[in-house]
């Protein structure tokens, strides 16, 4: 079964190297500048901002639900109206918070994120009053577990810029639907970290939470890790991106906000860490030549959002080992521009459609609506460094894939023993 497991994994990182060669070979390479990294940044927060403003603008003037379009996957299995609306704000609480937590400034961008992060105040105050037509409903279904756990996620992302500016009865009200979500239980997978993550919000904003939702969680998650940087999914590995997408990432913010109350210390924190730089070796090799990456496994509608713990180990300036910031932003950049440049994934009025590269319904699974889309914003974690970051200043360099298909030298790749 082991055997089985690296095979399959070493089929995707095939796969990335070798995605569309003719297209790079033909590619013009960017100039090897401190410029281009500026260029990079104003391409990255143009593209989050066109995701993200139809959600906060709409959710900030009470109209969420009136315009956001409600697509529906094939055999869609969960009650859309219920969902969809929650789904789309928690996602991309989550993704925007570390941009939206820089301080003000008279950039351009700087305008836009202000914008952004005053009508996405107004927005939160509106998605839990009961008299607004945007109040999000986290009493029925099981799905809002997941999406408050993103709530949660953009509110320890950005406590400063999103929670401590909200007013008494909207952090009053907020802490009451959190707490309303334990009559309900999560799956047996990377579910148990959605209720671990909100209980630990919980505990991080002096409430009583739930030690032992957080307790089970991560006893499970240590129980199901696999080695060389892997989860599994619960007791039965599947090949996807759901060690990025939810596992890795929540895992570090559970820790870290576990060791800023005291209840844990670093040992535990940094093991999580340097598991989720080994994966993220991975990750940084899974972007093809031309930027493509492998369509494999479940939710693929969520795009960009597969490379969440490449992207926070960015943010958190953990670069694993042999991995430079100009290397890695130019295979995100290479990747952003392959997915939104080259795929028509917005309708007429700036919504994501769903599928992968454009509107391909016929790959969203049963669970995928609308709303589920805005997980893509999780790629965009670095724009939480400011413009004066190794990140954004660093020399572009190429990738991995890149290297390795172009001839140059480029770093071996072993397991790890943690």
């Amino acid at each position: 079964m082991k055997y089985v497991r690296w095979l399959a994994c070493m089929a995707s990182l095939f796969y990335a190297g070798i995605a569309q060669p003719v297209v790079a070979q033909q590619a013009t390479a960017l100039p090897v500048t401190i410029e281009q990294g500026n260029q990079d940044r104003e391409y990255w927060t143009g593209l989050l901002y066109k995701i993200v403003s139809p959600v906060i603008h709409n959710l900030a003037s009470g109209t969420l639900k009136k315009n956001m379009p409600l697509e529906k996957a094939p055999g869609y299995l969960l009650n859309a109206e219920q969902v969809t609306y929650l789904e789309a704000v928690g996602r991309t609480m989550a993704g925007v918070a570390p941009w939206l937590a820089l301080p003000d400034d008279n950039t351009q961008e700087g305008k836009q994120r202000k914008e952004l992060r005053l009508a996405l105040l107004k927005g939160i105050a509106n998605a839990v009053n009961p008299k607004n037509p945007d109040c999000l409903d986290f009493s029925k279904e099981q799905q809002p577990i997941v999406d408050a756990a993103f709530m949660a996620q953009g509110f320890l992302r950005a406590p400063q810029a999103l929670w401590e500016p909200l007013d008494a009865t909207t952090k009053s009200r907020i802490i009451n639907n959190f707490k309303s979500l334990r009559n309900r239980a999560a799956y047996y997978n990377n579910w148990l970290l959605f209720s671990a993550l909100t209980e630990a919000f919980l505990l991080r904003m002096g409430e009583d939470a739930d030690p032992m939702r957080i307790d089970i969680a991560l006893k499970k998650m240590e129980e199901w890790y696999l080695g060389d940087g892997w989860y599994s999914d619960g007791p039965h590995f599947a090949m996807d991106y759901y060690n990025s997408f939810v596992i890795q990432p929540m895992l570090a913010d559970i820790y870290r906000t576990l060791a800023e109350v005291k209840k844990t210390g670093s040992t535990e924190y940094d093991l999580v860490l340097k598991r989720m730089q080994r994966y993220a070796t991975f990750q940084e090799r899974m972007i093809g030549v031309d930027g493509s990456f492998p369509p494999f496994g479940r939710s693929i509608t969520y795009r960009t959002g597969a490379f969440q713990a490449l992207a926070q180990v960015v943010l958190l300036g953990k670069y694993p080992e042999g991995l430079s910031p100009g290397q890695i932003r130019s295979a995100m950049t290479a990747m952003h521009r392959r997915m939104f440049d080259s795929c028509s994934n917005f309708n007429p009025n700036g919504w994501l459609l769903l599928g992968f590269c454009g509107a391909q319904p016929e790959v969203a699974d049963t669970y995928t609506s609308t709303g589920s889309l805005y997980m893509t914003t999780l790629s965009f974690l670095p724009l939480g460094l400011p413009a004066n970051d190794p990140f954004w200043i660093s020399k572009s360099e190429d990738w991995t894939t890149k290297k390795a298909w172009q001839g140059q030298a480029f770093k071996k790749d072993y397991k790890v023993g943690y």
